[in-house]
């Protein structure tokens, strides 16, 4: 399996070096006779960044975005990792100091959006003509990143108590798990045409190799064990009356699904399973003994 992909992302943590599980990135290992040979994938940061002048975006005031083109999996990934090191090396030239943090101020919000799609010899497995229907292997896709995604979250889109601050309503960062037609407001977005038809899953907030090994992951898990398919979502899905399963609200909420669900495990090992809950535990408790201005400020003088 290959990747090619476009990343719109902002990871809340630092670069890394890690890679993809052997068989999320060396061809075909693991996967099915005649399963998809490709994967491609593209990023777009949409960061904080205190380098030249902001871009206005009506998601994110005070932001700037950067994306990068089309490109394998790990290359892809390797982009981005050169890209924020460059911005940090930049801005501290000029005294400043940009983030990545998932959310840095209230009402501010930082993501990292991936744009995949899948290739089979040499061609774009998704590819769907205008007016046709998605193809099995798009519809697989969606279903497994939707049935997956939520075992992910420590790992994949918010390892960090701040992460969960990003997902609000009306935010451009979703709420629920859906999926939609070119539409912003859901967890996983069809977009493009034709032979540019591709899924933005807009969750991520990461460490970019660890994500998209999990998206890869969730991938794998629709094609090869078909869970059913949502219907789309057509209008405002922080308001759909379908009632979707909905994104944890905090760190706490989100843990037991990836230590506890064998889907995690199975994809990335028990070893790995318990590290990033280690990872995650020492973040819950360090955030739940420290004191901070918002604890001052509401009860200070009220205690």
């Amino acid at each position: 399996m290959s990747c090619q992909s476009c990343l719109t992302s902002c990871p809340s943590g630092g670069g890394s070096n890690s890679r993809f599980p052997r068989a999320m990135h060396e061809p075909s290992q693991g996967l099915p006779r005649n399963c998809w040979s490709g994967a491609r994938c593209s990023c777009h940061d949409r960061s904080r960044q205190d380098v030249g002048p902001p871009r206005k975006h009506p998601q994110r005031p005070l932001c700037s975005g950067a994306s990068t083109a089309y490109a394998t999996g790990a290359r892809q990934c390797d982009t981005y990792t050169v890209h924020k090191h460059a911005v940090r090396a930049i801005a501290a030239g000029h005294r400043m100091t940009p983030t990545f943090m998932a959310a840095p101020e209230t009402g501010i919000g930082s993501g990292l959006h991936f744009h995949v799609s899948l290739w089979h010899d040499n061609a774009p497995a998704f590819r769907m003509p205008v007016g046709a229907d998605l193809p099995d292997v798009l519809q697989q896709s969606i279903a497994g990143l939707l049935d997956a995604l939520p075992e992910m979250a420590p790992l994949l889109y918010a390892p960090y108590p701040n992460s969960y601050k990003r997902y609000a309503p009306h935010s451009f960062a979703p709420v629920n798990y859906t999926w939609g037609y070119d539409n912003r407001t859901c967890a996983v977005r069809v977009a493009g045409r034709r032979e540019h038809t591709r899924l933005e899953v807009r969750l991520a907030g990461a460490n970019p190799y660890l994500a998209l090994a999990a998206i890869l992951a969730s991938i794998f898990h629709g094609i090869t064990k078909h869970p059913a398919l949502p219907h789309p979502c057509a209008g405002d899905a922080y308001e759909t009356s379908s009632l979707p399963r909905a994104v944890p609200r905090t760190f706490e909420d989100a843990l037991p699904d990836f230590f506890e669900d064998p889907l995690a495990t199975h994809a990335f090992s028990p070893s790995v399973v318990h590290h990033y809950t280690h990872n995650a535990r020492t973040e819950i408790n360090a955030h739940h003994t420290q004191v901070t201005d918002l604890d001052r400020a509401r009860g200070f003088l009220h205690a």
